[in-house]
């Protein structure tokens, strides 16, 4: 059964923008998510096919001449790889499985960047043997350790991640822009350009530019019109100290999405144009060429396109508020546990009760901090049996999913024009216990 695309459409600023409503019932990709539900089971994430490749067309209308590497960590599977590929985008990748994996589902190694705060040896081989277009400096250690690696006669282009000393991002946890994280080399303390003569100093190297990352969930473009004031007079003192002039700026990502109705995600037209008119007024400042840009969004494509569908198993009430307990939780979503963060919930596939009451949506883990949604509305007559939905449930979610308590993760479907495919399969209990190797 399809729904047709003609009827209401719910917070386009929050739910994909396939979402329907047509009484009780809400469509994805034009089936009802009861339905899905049933055929695939709960936990279950929805992923927009559609609106996944319409915000990278948005992102290329914006940027033209930029290049544009979805951040992998947000969400990554085959299906993911190949729409992206499609798309005209490249992937930044932060591990041998994410580069292995875009690998094998044929994105072009050019168009592949390797980041990591501590990448291995293995990782360093495995992106020199697939050819990535740029591996991330993240350390002096690693400047030396990857020099060794690359074959005679042959060159690797690197970037130098720097810290331009700004805090950004909407929890202490997820901000890298700042003096004290682990992420890159200070400008301040001079460690970054102690790294950019040691990278141009190695022959097997070809340094092409700075890399920098703020932070995650930003919502505003001013602190990356901050940064490039100090990236750029970081550029000219390069030029001016050691005739070293770069042609490449990676502003990295980072940009916030809306979780809840009345939240403002990062509007990528004006950041494109603000982002762009600051660069050029900065070099023309410092008489610098205009670097090449980069930037790497991975939650602002993906996050926006996803719906998690939870069945309720048990509501309970206390002395001091109501519990109503899912089929999931912390294990596929750690989000909430961790950054505290905030969703909206939605009863659907059946009309509730008309009045409503103030309700903790908790998960199913052995933890009293596995609590999805703190104190939001649901129907006041919300039952075991009942099937909520979750939106903006498309990046770092799934992505950062464990097996705690033994329990496989859920599944991820594509749906887009009526039609529903399977990119990553359920977990069940035997692919768990196949990892336990008896005595």
């Amino acid at each position: 059964m399809s729904i047709s695309l003609a009827e209401p459409i719910l917070d386009a600023g929050v739910w994909p923008r396939s979402t329907r409503a047509r009484g009780a019932d809400l469509a994805v990709g034009g089936l009802p998510a009861a339905e899905l539900a049933e055929r695939f089971g709960t936990p279950l994430y929805l992923l927009d096919e559609q609106h996944v490749r319409d915000t990278c067309r948005a992102y290329r209308r914006a940027l033209p001449g930029v290049e544009i590497a979805y951040a992998a960590k947000a969400f990554l599977c085959r299906g993911v790889v190949a729409w992206l590929r499609e798309e005209g985008f490249g992937l930044d990748v932060c591990s041998a499985g994410e580069l292995e994996l875009a690998a094998l589902a044929g994105m072009p190694g050019e168009r592949i960047i390797l980041h990591g705060n501590a990448k291995s040896g293995d990782e360093l081989r495995a992106a020199l043997r697939l050819g990535v277009g740029r591996i991330v400096l993240d350390n002096p250690v690693e400047i030396a350790r990857l020099a060794a690696l690359v074959a005679p006669r042959q060159r690797q282009r690197v970037m130098v991640r720097v810290v331009p000393g700004i805090e950004a991002g909407a929890h202490h946890a997820i901000r890298t822009g700042g003096e004290d994280q682990k992420f890159g080399l200070s400008i301040a303390r001079g460690d970054a350009e102690d790294a950019v003569l040691r990278a141009v100093a190695q022959p097997h190297l070809e340094l092409t530019g700075l890399h920098c990352h703020l932070g995650s969930q930003i919502g505003s473009v001013r602190p990356w019109l901050a940064a490039i004031g100090t990236l750029t007079a970081f550029l000219a003192g390069l030029r001016d100290r050691h005739g070293i002039v770069l042609p490449e700026l990676n502003l990295g990502g980072g940009h916030g999405i809306a979780y809840r109705s009345g939240e403002h995600p990062l509007d990528i037209e004006s950041f494109a144009t603000d982002v762009r008119r600051r660069l050029a007024r900065q070099c023309a400042l410092y008489e610098l060429p205009v670097p090449r840009l980069i930037v790497e969004p991975g939650r602002a494509i993906t996050g926006p396109a996803g719906v998690a569908l939870y069945r309720v198993l048990v509501v309970k009430r206390t002395a001091h508020r109501v519990f109503v307990a899912v089929d999931g939780g912390m294990a596929d979503n750690p989000r909430p546990a961790l950054y505290g963060a905030r969703t909206t919930v939605r009863l659907v596939g059946r009309a509730g009760a008309p009045g409503t009451r103030r309700v903790t949506v908790v998960g199913r883990y052995c933890e009293s901090g596995d609590v999805l949604a703190a104190d939001v509305e649901l129907p006041e007559d919300v039952r075991p049996g009942d099937l909520l939905a979750m939106p903006a449930a498309g990046a770092y979610q799934q992505s950062m999913a464990s097996t705690y308590n033994l329990v496989g993760r859920p599944p991820v479907v594509a749906v887009r024009d009526g039609r529903a495919r399977v990119l990553l399969r359920r977990e069940g209990i035997a692919d768990l216990l196949a990892r336990d190797v008896a005595e």
